[in-house]
């Protein structure tokens, strides 16, 4: 018995790691491009939904055909054109026929193949499916060598590489995909639009983008909405090929008995689940992020009805919805990134004109073609029926030859001067024929297809009539796809751009009183209720009490720190009372080399007054210091040696100041400036010691401070009245030992 040697190996040569793997990360990057996640500008589809659409072309389900199961459909294209998983291909195929993802459904579908609320389609074995008219269209004159095909991925089969696509379906169903380092977003928009702005590129293709704009007014969603993106910014995303739409949901506010009122959605964002979006308004309701909505509904059938109930009549419906629209998907950003394959197979990123332009030059190559193809088939005919009249003009001889010739086919070719393909043509003609009625009706077809022919030949010279057809075809559309059709008829709405709503903090977090508790080593937390002093609070051992404070849940806390940074904290973020909170350090970013000077309420309107402890200051607007990030808002710079010591709210017209070295000056506050930020001026000097306190008070009043046995006033200043920077003298008797005022 004999062995077979093995076959010799192939050339094995050395190739550094990284040169093979660049090679072959290009080639998968390559083919995720361009054989899967990228559409065609001229057709609008993907490799899977063209091979899906034509697999069912060729099982004849066509519109108006009967359903065949969505299994066999899937069964054959990945038998046939697309070697890949039967889950990925049936997912095509049910994207393509839901009415609420694509603009213009491909697929007719027949069964549960799923819904808005982002439920499954069922199995493909359960549904059924066949052609749209608009698929239809896209794969017009694919008999009629309108594109080329190339051999499937086996060799037995062949399939077209791009539809004839009488149908814009790129920009009219929109397309999504992400690729190796390329990704599209195309929205989905309207035909009767699309057609206007094709005919003003076809008869001017020097307009601009901004006159095609003039018909393609936004994108237009199968499931409705309200686009209220500015015009300016559509206009600058299709010139651009990148942007983003803001798109928001259709809603009314039905009037109830007794003055009662409640807002109805009818129409969500598209590629918002129903489900999830009343699952998340309910979510906000529990968490009390949402105070003025009391609950939501879902009282949908086929037709889109959320119902919303505000917590009282008194509630403006402008600032629920708004809130609504704020925190949930009733409004989303619809992105814009025209990423597509040209007619080169390379990926582009194209504006509006340009993919306007490539629809047309492909019409226009697939008109061409379809008329060459049309003219061959023509002079096919012209030749038999040339034939078939030489044999009506001479019939007895013809009769003769066939009867008697043992090769009739050469002699009639020979006697009559006529060609083989007319030879064939007569010998395969029927006796029937032969009447002299059929005669007449050659010759009327023949001069039909001969003027039928003459037009044609004319049409591919003249440039002039290659747009008038294309004008036509572009026509054709609208009969079925027009603007007062009940298909073509737009659905998303182009509002205008909504004006900004001041969102009062109340509006999105529920008011409840509180207290913050926050101890000398900057532990901070928020007990429940207004907490007087005698409720006993516990700390961490070494710690005690620093500030107290009554506030609301909707309140603003600002901190003062040492290094003249004010910090910004909600009171709706602050811990709860269990515990003893957590360090006002992980909440802003304030280091430990810093101290907390000042905590209080926000109030709008306010003065305050900041000072350093080597006596400077200033007076500065308390809106002015209010800090949006973590980091703070740097207002009172210290200088080497000296940090923040005091804020005091700056309601008065005098200033009273003391230092280290007891010594009490009093000023007019007409003399301290007002500022944003900066170091200050000089409150009081010192020789070697540094600020205390600082108070703002109205001279008929008096000063107070407090003692130890109460508050105690002093309206007979007169000797520490004096100028600004003054070094000051000794105050009152009775004034504590500590320096401070409180």
């Amino acid at each position: 018995m004999s062995v077979t040697p093995p076959a010799p190996a192939a050339e094995m040569r050395p190739v550094e790691f990284s040169d093979a793997l660049s090679e072959r990360y290009l080639a998968y990057a390559l083919s995720t491009i361009m054989s899967r996640s990228l559409p065609d500008v001229r057709d609008g589809l993907k490799p899977v939904q063209r091979r899906l659409i034509y697999a069912m072309r060729e099982l004849k389900l066509d519109p108006g055909s009967a359903f065949k199961k969505c299994a066999r459909v899937v069964g054959d294209v990945i038998g046939k054109y697309h070697p890949h998983g039967d889950s990925a291909v049936y997912e095509a195929l049910v994207r393509l026929a839901q009415d609420f993802a694509l603009r213009y459904p491909l697929i007719e579908g027949q069964g549960n193949f799923g819904n808005i609320d982002g439920d499954n389609a069922a199995a493909m074995r359960y549904t059924e499916a066949r052609l749209t008219d608009v698929a239809a269209r896209l794969m017009e004159g694919l008999d009629e060598d309108a594109v080329d095909f190339r051999a499937t991925y086996d060799g037995s089969e062949s399939e077209p590489i791009v539809m004839p696509a009488n149908f814009p379906n790129l920009l009219a169903n929109g397309a999504t995909g992400i690729a190796v380092g390329l990704a599209t977003s195309i929205p989905p928009h309207n035909v009767a639009e699309l057609v206007g702005a094709l005919k003003v590129l076809l008869d001017d293709p020097k307009n601009s983008v901004v006159e095609l704009c003039k018909h393609v007014k936004g994108p237009d969603f199968p499931t409705g909405g309200i686009l209220v993106e500015p015009k300016a910014s559509i206009r600058a995303a299709y010139a651009e090929g990148r942007g983003s739409f803001r798109l928001r949901a259709r809603y009314e506010v039905e009037e109830l008995p007794r003055g009662a009122w409640q807002i109805v959605v009818t129409e969500i964002p598209h590629h918002v689940q129903k489900g999830r979006l009343i699952e998340c308004i309910a979510e906000l309701i529990d968490n009390k992020k949402i105070t003025l909505l009391e609950s939501v509904l879902d009282e949908s059938t086929d037709v889109v009805r959320i119902v919303l109930e505000p917590k009282s009549r008194t509630v403006d419906p402008n600032l629920l919805i708004e809130t609504l629209f704020r925190q949930t998907d009733l409004e989303t950003r619809v992105s814009l990134n025209m990423n597509v394959l040209d007619k080169d197979n390379v990926p582009r990123l194209m504006n509006l004109k340009q993919v306007l332009e490539a629809y047309l030059d492909h019409r226009l190559d697939v008109l061409k073609r379809r008329s060459k193809h049309r003219i061959g088939v023509i002079a096919h005919r012209l030749e038999v029926l040339g034939g078939y009249l030489i044999a009506y003009l001479n019939l007895d001889e013809v009769i003769r030859i066939i009867r008697r010739e043992e090769e009739p086919k050469a002699v009639l070719i020979k006697r009559f001067k006529i060609t083989d393909v007319q030879a064939e043509a007569i010998l395969n003609m029927r006796l029937r024929a032969l009447r002299k009625l059929e005669e007449i009706e050659i010759r009327k077809e023949h001069d039909a297809l001969s003027k039928e022919k003459t037009d044609l030949e004319a049409l591919l010279r003249s440039q002039a009539r290659q747009k008038s057809a294309l004008g036509k075809e572009l026509d054709g559309l609208l009969d079925i796809y027009g603007p007062k059709t009940a298909l073509g008829a737009r659905r998303t709405e182009i509002g205008a751009a909504p004006d900004p709503v001041d969102m009062p903090v109340e509006a999105l977090i529920e008011r409840e009183p509180i207290t913050v508790i926050c101890s000398e080593k900057g532990w901070v937390r928020a007990l429940k209720g207004h907490v007087g002093p005698e409720t006993e609070v516990k700390y961490k051992e070494g710690d005690q009490e620093r500030f107290r404070i009554h506030a609301e849940t909707t309140d603003k806390l600002v901190l003062f720190a040492t290094n003249g940074r004010f910090y910004t904290l909600g009171a709706d973020k602050l811990p709860g009372g269990r515990g003893f909170g957590e360090p006002v350090r992980l909440m802003v970013e304030l280091g430990n080399d810093q101290e907390i000077v000042g905590l209080f309420v926000h109030k709008a309107g306010r003065r305050l007054l900041v000072a350093s402890s080597d006596g400077r200051g200033f007076f500065v607007k308390e809106d002015d210091v209010l800090a949006q990030t973590r980091t703070g808002k740097q207002v009172l710079n210290v200088g080497d040696g000296a940090e923040a010591a005091s804020c005091v709210e700056a309601e008065g017209d005098h200033v009273a100041v003391i230092g280290t070295s007891r010594k009490l000056a009093i000023f007019k506050a007409e003399e301290l400036p007002e500022m944003t930020r900066g170091r200050g001026v000089i409150l009081q000097r010192y020789k070697d010691g540094t600020l205390e306190d600082v108070r703002v008070f109205t001279l008929k009043q008096g000063l107070s401070w407090v003692t130890a046995t109460g508050l105690r006033t002093e309206k007979n200043l007169a000797d520490w009245i004096g100028e600004r920077g003054a070094k000051g003298r000794l105050p009152p008797k009775g004034f504590p030992r500590s320096n401070k005022f409180s």
